[in-house]
C-alpha cells in the first residue's frame, strides 16, 4: 500500500496553509506570455475601500475565479486584473462618521488633513481586502493591480472630462438636483432610494391679493406635504384646460406667513384630477416646479442651507432644521386660521443611498453629462456584432429601458475625496477654463472645489486599467475588450451601463463581450443581509469554520442566472461533507496505487465493464460541464460533477474496484489502478476552478507530471471513451444491486447475509450481463443461489420487486427468522387492533365529535383508517406465513 501524507479527515486549515503563497511565488496567476494562445481577460469589479468584503463579494469573485482558472487550464493566455475603487462619497461618509463620534467635522480639519485621514483608511482596508482575496484563493495578477485614484486614472479621467467638455457633452448649469444634507453633496438619480414615510397633506389657505372671491371665499386651497418650502413659492399653477379655474388665471394670491404676492398661472404640469387641481410652484425645491418656473420666467428662491437648515429667506424660521421649521410653521398657520385640514398619508420619500438621510431637491450649479447622444449610441450598438451579451438575457431589456429614458447625469460632488474637476475660474473675470493641466498663470485662477461622481472614474475601469489613453499599451492591445464581466444585477444602472457608453465613446469598442449578472445573497429566511438587521455573515468566519473550498462550492453550486441565493449553515455543512467525501475517496485511491509513476490507461480490450463504464461516464461529464461553463450555468455544472463523484465514482466504481484490488489477477489490478488514478486526476482538474485548494493538495500527492494543478491541462472530449453498451450493462447491474438492497432494507435484513436470488425474465441480454459480471453480483448481493430465466419458480412467501424487464425475488425465509416473524406479526396485529378500537371508542363519543375541533376529529378518522389498513395487511401476512409452512 502506498504511503500517503494525507490526514484521515479533511482539515481545511492544513490543506490551505501556504498554498496561496506557493501559487504567487510560482507566478501562475500571471498571463502565460504565449502570444499564440488566445487571450481571455476579466477585470475585477473593484470593491469599495469602505470596509471589508462581504458574502456578495465572495460570490462575485468566486464565479470570476472559476472562469479564469478554467480558461487558464484550457490554454488561454489569461489575465484577471485586480483593483479597488476610492468610492468617493461612501468612503468619505465612513471616515466623517468616525470623526463625528470624536466631535470633529471636515471643516475643523480642512481639505488637506481630511484627505490624508481618508488615505490612511484606504490603506488599512485595502490591505484587509487583499488578505480576504488570498483567503478565497483568487488567482489575480497583483502586478497589474489598480486604484481609481492612482496616477494613471487621474490622467485618464482628466482626458475624458476635457474631451466630453469640448464635444459639448459636459456642461455646467443651474438645475434642481438631489441633495444629501448630511454629506452636503449632490447625488445622481440612481443614488436615491425611496422608502414609505409617514407624512401629511396640509391644506392651506392662500388669500387673494385683492377682493376676488372664489366659490364664496377670498382664498384658494393649496395642499402641500412640505410647508417649509412655502418661502420659495413663486406661483400657483392650474391646468389650462381646467374649466374650474379659467377665471382666476392671472390673479394674485398671498403666500401665508410670507406676505409675498404670487401669480396664478396656467400650466400643463397641474393635474386636474389630483387634489384640488391647484399646485404651488417652488422652482428652487422641485424638479417639475423648476421647469414650470422656466416656462413662466419665475424667480428661484432657495430657502435652505447646505445642511437643510432654513436660510435667511425663511425669515424668523432661519436656523431651524427643515422638520423643526415645518412643525413651527404649521402651528403658526393654525394660529392665523390658515389651515383648513391636515390629512395623514404614507408616501414614497427619497433617501440618500449613502447616508440614509432624506434627500432634498435643491437648486444648484453643477456639472452634467449630456446623456442622450451617449445613450443612443449604446442602444444602437446592441443591434451590431459588437453588442454586449447580457446573461440572463432579460437584463438587456432593463438596460435598454433605462438608456431610453435617461436624464442628464449630474457628475459633480461637493466632496473632498475623489477626482478634482479639471475646471478653473478666473479670479477677476470669472471665465471658465477646462483642461488636462492647470492654467499657466495659476495665481490668477481658482480650481473648482468639487470632485467627480465615483462612477465617472469607475465607468472607465475596463479600458483605463489596460493602459488607455495609451492605445499602444501592450495590455490594451492584447486584452481589451475584456471577455466577461461578473457583477450583481443591482448595479446595471450605476456601473454596467456607464462602462458600456463610455467605452464605446472613447475606444469604439464594447468593454466586455458578456456581462453575467447574479443576484443577491440573502439569509436562510430570504431576507437581504445587512448590518442593521444583524443577519450579515463575514465570509472569513465561514472560511475559518468550513474552508474556502466549501464556501466556494456552496456559492457556485447555488448559482442560477440572475437569481438570489439563500445562505444557511446547514447548506455549508453539506458543502463541507462533499469536500470531505472527495478527500476520503482520493486518499483511498492514492493509497492503492502502488508504485505507479504516472497513470497510463490500459487497452480497451483489457478493461472490465466497470472500467469502460466509468470512462464513458467521465467523458459525458467533461463535455457537459464544459458546455455549462460556456453558458455560465455554474449550478448545473456543479450538480453534474457532484452526481458523478458521489454516485458514479465513489458509490459504484471505487466500491467495484475493491474486488479487483484485493484479487489475485495482477494485470487486472494494475489496469484498475491506472483507471482509478486517471479518473481521479481528471476529476480533480474539473473541480480545480471551484475548489482550488483541496484539489491542488490531493493532486500533488498523486503520481503525475507537473508542478501545479492550476496550470495543468483541462479535461477534453475523448470520443473513444464513449461506450453506450457499457453504460447500459452497468445500469442493469446497478439496478439489480439496488433492488436486492431495497428488498433487504424493507425487512431489516442484514446486507451481508447470503440469500437465494431469483430473477424471472424473458430478456436474454439481461441473463448475459449478469453472467459476465457475476463477480460484482457476488460482492454486492451475496447470493447463496442465483437463478435467472423465464422458468424460474418463485415460492409463495417471497419478497419481490420489479426492475426493467425483470422480477427480482428473495424467499422470505432467506431474509428473516420465520418464528420471530410470526411473533412480530402477531404483536403488530394486537397493537393495530388496540389502536382501531381506541379510535372507534373516541368517534362513538358524540361529545367529542360535536365539540372537538374538526381538524382533531378528522385526524382521528384518518388514524383509524390507517391502522385498519395496517391491521388487514398484517392478518394477510400472517395467513400467508402459516399457509407456506403447511
Amino acid at each position: 500500500m502506498r504511503n500517503v501524507n494525507m490526514s484521515t479527515k479533511f482539515n481545511p486549515n492544513e490543506v490551505e496553509a501556504g498554498m496561496y503563497k506557493k501559487w504567487l511565488k510560482e507566478g501562475i496567476f500571471k498571463p502565460s506570455g504565449n502570444q499564440k494562445a488566445k487571450p481571455y481577460s476579466i477585470v475585477l469589479p473593484p470593491p469599495n475601500v469602505t470596509g471589508k468584503l462581504h458574502l456578495g463579494h465572495a460570490w462575485d469573485t468566486t464565479l470570476q475565479d472559476m472562469l479564469i482558472r478554467q480558461k487558464r487550464m484550457q490554454g488561454y493566455d489569461t489575465l484577471w486584473l485586480p483593483g479597488m475603487d476610492h468610492a468617493g462619497i461612501a468612503t468619505q461618509a465612513k471616515v466623517e462618521a468616525k470623526m463625528r463620534k470624536k466631535g470633529i467635522s471636515r471643516y475643523d480639519l480642512g481639505r488637506k488633513k481630511e484627505i490624508a485621514l481618508i488615505w490612511k483608511w484606504k490603506d488599512h482596508y485595502a490591505a484587509t481586502i487583499k488578505k480576504q482575496w488570498a483567503k478565497l484563493g483568487l488567482s489575480l495578477d497583483y502586478s497589474r493591480e489598480r486604484f481609481t485614484l492612482d496616477a494613471g486614472f487621474k490622467k485618464a479621467v482628466r482626458r475624458v472630462f476635457v474631451q466630453l467638455y469640448k464635444e459639448g457633452l459636459i456642461y455646467r448649469g443651474k438645475y434642481i438636483i438631489n441633495w444629501d444634507p448630511m454629506a452636503r453633496t449632490a447625488l445622481s438619480d440612481i443614488e436615491v432610494t425611496y422608502h414609505n414615510d409617514k407624512g401629511a397633506f396640509y391644506h392651506v389657505k392662500y388669500p387673494f391679493a385683492d377682493d376676488t372671491k372664489f366659490h364664496g371665499h377670498n382664498y384658494i386651497e393649496i395642499a402641500t406635504t412640505r410647508p417649509e418650502t412655502m418661502f420659495g413659492d413663486t406661483a400657483v399653477a392650474v391646468n389650462p384646460h381646467d374649466e374650474r379655474y379659467k377665471n382666476i388665471v392671472g390673479k394674485y394670491v398671498v403666500v401665508p406667513l410670507v406676505g409675498r404676492k404670487i401669480p396664478i398661472v396656467a400650466d400643463q404640469h397641474a393635474d386636474p384630477k389630483f387634489g384640488t387641481g391647484m399646485v404651488k410652484i417652488t422652482p428652487a425645491h422641485d424638479p417639475n416646479d423648476f421647469q414650470v418656473g422656466k416656462r413662466h420666467h419665475l424667480a428661484q428662491i432657495n430657502t435652505m442651507n447646505e445642511d437643510a437648515t432654513m436660510n435667511a429667506n425663511a425669515g424668523k424660521y432661519e436656523g431651524l432644521t427643515r422638520f423643526q421649521a415645518r412643525k413651527a410653521m404649521v402651528n403658526d398657520l393654525k394660529k392665523e386660521n390658515k389651515i383648513i385640514k391636515i390629512v395623514p398619508i404614507v408616501h414614497a420619500v427619497g433617501h440618500s443611498s449613502r447616508t440614509g438621510v432624506q434627500v432634498e431637491a435643491r437648486l444648484s450649479t453643477q456639472w452634467f453629462v449630456r446623456m442622450k447622444p451617449l445613450a443612443k449610441r449604446a442602444m444602437e450598438n446592441q443591434k451590431t456584432s459588437n453588442r454586449v451579451d447580457f446573461v440572463p438575457k432579460r437584463f438587456e431589456h432593463t438596460f435598454m429601458q433605462w438608456m431610453g429614458n435617461i436624464h442628464d447625469w449630474c457628475i459633480s460632488r461637493q466632496l473632498w475625496w475623489g477626482h478634482r474637476i479639471p475646471a478653473w475660474y478666473n479670479k477677476k473675470t470669472g471665465k471658465v477654463y477646462v483642461g488636462e493641466h492647470a492654467p499657466k498663470d495659476p495665481e490668477n485662477w481658482k480650481q473648482d472645489p468639487d470632485v467627480l461622481d465615483t462612477w465617472f472614474s469607475s465607468a472607465l475601469w475596463p479600458f483605463v486599467t489596460m493602459g488607455w489613453p495609451d492605445t499602444n499599451a501592450h495590455d490594451y492591445k492584447r486584452y481589451f475588450p475584456t471577455n466577461t464581466l461578473v457583477t450583481g444585477y443591482d448595479i446595471i444602472f450605476f456601473w454596467v451601463s456607464r462602462m458600456i457608453f463610455q467605452s464605446l465613446h472613447f475606444t469604439g469598442k464594447r468593454p466586455f463581450k458578456h456581462v453575467l449578472l447574479h443576484g443577491l445573497i440573502r439569509d436562510e429566511h430570504g431576507v437581504k443581509m445587512s448590518k442593521s438587521l444583524g443577519n450579515g455573515i463575514d465570509p472569513m468566519d465561514v472560511i475559518k469554520k468550513y474552508g474556502a473550498d466549501a464556501l466556494r462550492w456552496f456559492l457556485s453550486n447555488g448559482t442560477t442566472e440572475g437569481q438570489d441565493i439563500k445562505f444557511s449553515y446547514k447548506k455549508m455543512d453539506s458543502a463541507w461533507n462533499f469536500v470531505n467525501k472527495i478527500w476520503n475517496a482520493s486518499r483511498y485511491v492514492i493509497m492503492n496505487l502502488g508504485d505507479m509513476k504516472k497513470p497510463v490507461l490500459p487497452p480497451r480490450d483489457q478493461m472490465n465493464l466497470a472500467d469502460r463504464w466509468i470512462l464513458s461516464r467521465l467523458n459525458h461529464v467533461v463535455n457537459h460541464i464544459t458546455a455549462q461553463y460556456d453558458k455560465f450555468n455554474f449550478g448545473e455544472a456543479g450538480r453534474c460533477i457532484y452526481d458523478f463523484i458521489w454516485d458514479d465514482f465513489c458509490d459504484w466504481y471505487i466500491e467495484m474496484s475493491k474486488a479487483v484490488l484485493t484479487g489475485d489477477d495482477a494485470q487486472a489490478k494494475k489496469n484498475t489502478q491506472n483507471v482509478l488514478a486517471y479518473v481521479l486526476d481528471q476529476t480533480l482538474r474539473l473541480l480545480q476552478p471551484v475548489m482550488p485548494f483541496v484539489t491542488e493538495k490531493i493532486w500533488l500527492a498523486m503520481p503525475h507530471v507537473g508542478n501545479a494543478l492550476a496550470t495543468a491541462k483541462y479535461p477534453v472530449d475523448h470520443p473513444e471513451f464513449n461506450d453506450p453498451q457499457a453504460e447500459k450493462e452497468m445500469s442493469r447491474l446497478i439496478d439489480l444491486i439496488k433492488t436486492v438492497r431495497n428488498i433487504r432494507a424493507e425487512v431489516n435484513a442484514k446486507m451481508s447475509s447470503s440469500v437465494n436470488i431469483l430473477i424471472k425474465t424473458n430478456d436474454p441480454t439481461l441473463k448475459q450481463v449478469f453472467k459476465k459480471n457475476y463477480d460484482y453480483i457476488q460482492r454486492f448481493c451475496h447470493p447463496k443461489e442465483f437463478k435467472v430465466g423465464s422458468d424460474v419458480q418463485v415460492p409463495k412467501l417471497a419478497m419481490t420487486s420489479v426492475m426493467d424487464n425483470a422480477q427480482v425475488s428473495i424467499p422470505l425465509s432467506e431474509l428473516v427468522d420465520m418464528k420471530a416473524e410470526v411473533k412480530r406479526t402477531k404483536d403488530q396485529i394486537d397493537n393495530f387492533t388496540h389502536e382501531v378500537k381506541r379510535s372507534e371508542k373516541m368517534l362513538a363519543n358524540q361529545g367529542f365529535v360535536k365539540n372537538a375541533p374538526k381538524k382533531l376529529v378528522d385526524n382521528e378518522k384518518a388514524k383509524k383508517a390507517a391502522n385498519l389498513s395496517k391491521l388487514n395487511a398484517a392478518k394477510k401476512r400472517l395467513a400467508t406465513i402459516n399457509n407456506s409452512q403447511k
